[in-house]
């Protein structure tokens, strides 16, 4: 009788980890980016350029930076994410439904890499 694996092993862990610290060294030069972008320290020095008074073009430059913001924030809160993952890995829990208590398919792991559902478990969720 096969017994069903528990946990990835280390080798396995130290697979998921490189590609978690992958993700997560794009995902915190992005937020730098947008977090850039809100603060204007990004403007290429052109603050000072005489702008004109146009009350559609403030409106639409509102509405992009509360877009950028939103962004902003998906993007710190898939960082905090990346790092759960990280001390899953080092708690060698990685990898387990936290509902099923069964491994979550590695398929699913490289694609989503901070997942904690197995598939069944978010599909019963809906």
């Amino acid at each position: 009788m096969s017994q069903e694996k528990t946990r990835y092993s280390d080798s396995e862990l130290e697979e998921f980890k490189i590609l978690i610290k992958e993700k997560l060294k794009e995902a915190q030069e992005d937020y730098a980016m947008l977090k850039g972008s809100l603060s204007n320290s990004d403007n290429h020095g052109t603050d000072d350029t005489g702008r004109t008074f146009n009350m559609m073009e403030d409106g639409s430059e509102t509405l992009s930076r509360e877009e950028v913001a939103q962004l902003g924030a998906r993007q710190e809160k898939f960082i905090q994410n990346l790092q759960s993952a990280l001390m899953r890995i080092e708690n060698k829990t990685y990898g387990i439904c936290r509902v099923t208590g069964k491994l979550i398919q590695k398929e699913r792991l490289r694609l989503v890499p901070h997942a904690t559902l197995s598939i069944d478990a978010k599909n019963a969720q809906k």
